[in-house]
């Protein structure tokens, strides 16, 4: 860890300040202003069969997506009862949530018993959470990367050993599958970091967006919203000089389209829906040459899409670029016109005091991946002083060494106690948001997050009678969600207004962990 990024520069003097709502703190705004594409207007509805009840036909099966209308034609009013929900700065008991074109319509307190009608969620309901940073075919590495020991650079030989396997219909069997774990997680957005484009040997599949398309069907056969950020992935490393890069080698052949503006072309062909928008990726500054940064930027800038790039996860690509440019890698992006409102650097780990302002001042968003940073042995990112600095904080499960926004949000805050040795660095509000509104405003979804009249009807229910959760007052049940409860303790999920998980079971991927388990054996054998 560079000591400038060390937080003990800044205490935290008050450990019950909520970072996320000081006046340094407003990039959301500014993402409010610029969404990524008209927000979705229309529910995702889901497949009109159940796909465990017939065969699978693969990514290009399409689905029925309209809305339930009633006979004049008019989207239909669903009704539901909270027990106790959310709603930003404190738990409030008997909520009615009114949803209308899978969009909330009214909310209405005090009404202590359900009405006809209305379904109701028992337990302590949020709003849906974001998985800002996802790497789906990642699921299939769980357990097996833990034997033995290593480093990211032992374990990334592993994770191209998996993709080597994936074709577009393997593919959409596990992400399917993956989504879905995610929907009983109480996860309703998922933004995929997309890097395997072709077949192996670096050849364009007849439709070239056959992986990604797999992606964006899988999302919604699953139930949940997808922003698909598609990434430029052209080189290995860093070159002796600043405009020589490495080749790919014979496994990121697969991911490479061999030039910024061929990567633009095939990413341009893209289509987003009512379920599905379309950002951009720099997979990071060693696998995008420094002259070619710029392309992917406008590329985004132009379409008023998200743009990610992960930055700074190792200290190894830090010591690669300051030799190859004499800078960091934020100084790069940030001089390459990357940085801004609508970027999200993912990690942001081994960062120079220098670079925190530049992150801060430009509002570009962090995602913080605590379960995979420690998996991997990243080290401990400067959350605090990147909030602080003017950076938006989003949630990523990432590689899925587990799928629990919970414990990434409860990680982070941990993590920094570890660090510093001081308690309380956030309060269970910005955690919640940092899970929440400000991952999909990450995603460009700016009017997500909250349960608002107007925001998109995306909902989690957690127990509050589980054994992790039993106890505490209702009114502290945002701290038990963060601090207590797990992705077991989710009960109902829904998305845009359609009850998709009902007491923690899929409506419409019947078994989720036999999907899992066939689409994994499939990858290994």
């Amino acid at each position: 860890m560079d000591p400038t990024s060390e937080p003990a520069t800044e205490p935290v003097t008050d450990p019950t300040t909520d970072p996320a709502t000081e006046p340094t703190a407003e990039p959301a705004t500014d993402r409010t202003r610029e969404p990524a594409t008209e927000p979705a207007t229309e529910p995702p509805a889901g497949p009109a069969t159940d796909p465990a009840a017939e065969p699978t036909t693969g990514p290009a099966t399409e689905r029925a997506t309209a809305p339930v209308t009633e006979p004049a034609g008019r989207p239909a009013v669903v009704t539901y009862w909270l027990s106790h929900a959310w709603l930003g700065t404190h738990v409030e008991p008997d909520v009615v949530l009114e949803v209308s074109g899978g969009r909330i319509a009214g909310v209405r307190t005090g009404v202590e018993t359900p009405p006809p009608g209305a379904t109701a969620l028992r337990g302590l309901t949020l709003p849906g959470l974001a998985n800002a940073h996802s790497h789906a075919f990642h699921r299939a590495l769980r357990s097996t990367v833990q034997v033995g020991s290593g480093t990211f650079w032992t374990w990334r030989e592993t994770m191209y050993q998996v993709a080597s396997r994936l074709t577009p219909d393997t593919y959409y069997d596990l992400a399917r599958a993956v989504y879905a774990e995610m929907a009983l997680a109480g996860i309703t957005a998922v933004g995929e970091f997309h890097y395997l484009h072709h077949a192996p040997g670096g050849v364009p599949y007849d439709n070239p967006n056959a992986m990604g398309e797999a992606l964006i069907a899988a999302a919604r056969e699953a139930g949940i919203r997808i922003t698909l950020l598609d990434t430029a992935y052209l080189a290995a490393g860093f070159g002796r000089r600043p405009s020589q890069y490495q080749q790919p080698d014979r496994h990121q052949l697969r991911f490479s389209d061999t030039t910024a503006d061929a990567w633009a072309e095939r990413a341009g062909l893209l289509k987003g829906d009512e379920n599905t928008l379309i950002g951009a990726a720099v997979h990071s500054v060693r696998a995008v040459p420094a002259d070619q940064l710029a392309t992917v930027a406008q590329w985004a800038e132009q379409r008023h899409a998200p743009l990610h790039v992960h930055l700074s996860e190792q200290t190894a690509e830090n010591d690669a670029c300051l030799a190859a440019h004499g800078r960091t890698p934020t100084r790069l992006l940030a001089d390459h016109g990357v940085l801004g409102p609508r970027t999200t650097g993912v990690h942001n780990t081994h960062l120079t005091g220098e670079d925190i302002e530049l992150i801060g001042s430009t509002a570009t968003g962090t995602c913080m991946c605590p379960t995979t940073e420690r998996d991997l042995a990243d080290g401990i990112g400067p959350a605090v002083a990147l909030q602080r600095a003017g950076s938006p904080l989003s949630l990523g499960s990432d590689s899925h060494a587990v799928i629990d926004l919970f414990e990434e949000a409860r990680a982070m805050e941990l993590n920094e106690r570890l660090r510093t040795r001081t308690r309380g660095h956030w309060t269970a509000a910005a955690l919640l948001r940092a899970a929440s509104a400000d991952g999909h405003a990450a995603l460009g979804r700016p009017d997500a997050g909250v349960l608002e009249p107007g925001a998109p009807a995306d909902l989690v229910t957690i127990a509050l009678d589980s054994v992790r959760t039993a106890g505490p007052v209702p009114r502290l049940a945002a701290e038990t969600a963060v601090f207590a409860a797990s992705a077991a303790d989710v009960r109902h999920t829904v998305v845009a207004g359609r009850h998709l998980v009902r007491d923690g079971h899929h409506a419409s991927v019947d078994d989720v962990p036999g999907a899992l388990a066939r689409a994994i054996a499939a990858l290994h054998h």
